[in-house]
């Protein structure tokens, strides 16, 4: 499949890496407001998305942008003859904007899938077959504790995303939203939610620290414990950017920072490798790659695409609700709160 790319800033590394070693796929032309970073990828170059799709013939479009410049991009490709767009999360400015992008998707038959890579980690899908093979007995709750310890100072994430800085909605927007969508792949969609959310750092405009409470169906919990400014115990503090416990009536399994996932049996002190640690030295163990080559497998038949974006909506909107949640300092039920807004 003929691959392009609009983007090329700093995340755009790890989608071009991955691309070209999916098994199935060419990289063919990439786009980017700056010229000069387009041309350091080493491909060939264009002055604009409707000009790059219109002259290469490409299959899908890579949207490797921030949430502001996202539905221009989509746009475009929805004009081209493509068999899918991939689009960076955050998905779009807001939820109405979000649900626009994925109804137009829907009415033009173009699959839209939002490149939410977290799910793809192998320690994910480890403990997800673990906990479905009843490795844990029941699930009951879920804990993961955020701490990449790149949030501290003035010069917080000014070398590596420096837009951070300016995003009025930050800590659950750009970051735990990973683990809206990790927790839903494991337990299910959540029916309520809570968040307490703060900010630390004086120099960002969002919040940076907080915890989010999620009901998921069957009475589990589970709990996202965040905050940027701490770290972990980890030569690299964003191989898996914090630690998770995820436990059972029968059991416990333990995510280390490393990517290493442990099995503890109930009532004993011993713990069992399920996977050892990430030694791929690429980014959440090769999550971009993994996605990339998950949806040129389901565009060849192989397996049903996750996170389209109609479905990605649910993502969405509790999102939304828990940012409501903290507003007003209460649980949000999502079976009241149906749609996004």
């Amino acid at each position: 499949m003929r691959v392009v790319c609009v983007g090329a800033g700093y995340f755009s590394q790890f989608h071009l890496d991955g691309w070209q070693r999916v098994k199935g796929a060419e990289l063919v032309g990439i786009c980017d407001i700056d010229p000069q970073k387009a041309k350091a990828t080493g491909l060939p170059v264009f002055e604009s998305a409707d000009r790059m799709l219109s002259q290469t013939n490409a299959d899908v479009l890579d949207v490797i942008l921030p949430p502001t410049a996202q539905a221009d991009a989509i746009r475009a490709g929805l004009n081209a003859n493509l068999r899918a767009i991939i689009c960076q999360k955050p998905f779009c400015q807001s939820p109405d904007e979000a649900v626009e992008m994925a109804t137009l998707a829907e009415e033009a038959n173009v699959p839209l899938i939002v490149h939410e890579n977290f799910r793809f980690q192998p320690w994910y899908r480890t403990i997800r077959n673990a906990i479905q093979e009843g490795r844990i007995g029941t699930p009951l709750q879920a804990t993961f504790r955020l701490r990449p310890g790149d949030g501290q100072g003035a010069e917080a994430y000014l070398a590596r995303q420096p837009y951070f800085q300016k995003m009025e909605r930050f800590l659950v927007h750009e970051t735990a939203v990973h683990w809206i969508d990790t927790f839903r792949f494991l337990f299910g969609d959540p029916t309520a939610v809570y968040a307490d959310l703060r900010r630390i750092n004086p120099a960002i405009s969002g919040e940076d620290a907080g915890y989010l409470i999620f009901d998921h169906p069957n009475a589990v919990r589970s709990i996202f414990d965040g905050n940027r400014l701490l770290d972990h115990a980890a030569d690299n503090t964003r191989c898996t950017m914090g630690e998770g416990l995820f436990e059972g009536t029968e059991g416990t399994l333990e995510l280390e920072g490393d990517g290493s996932v442990h099995l503890r049996t109930f009532g004993e002190t011993a713990s069992e490798t399920l996977m050892p640690a990430d030694t791929s030295n690429t980014f959440g163990g090769d999550c971009a790659r993994r996605l990339q080559q998950h949806v040129v497998d389901a565009l060849n038949g192989a397996g049903e695409l996750e996170n389209r974006a109609q479905n990605y909506l649910k993502v969405v909107q509790i999102e939304a609700a828990l940012y409501r949640s903290a507003a007003k300092g209460q649980k949000i039920s999502l079976h009241q709160d149906a749609q996004p807004n």
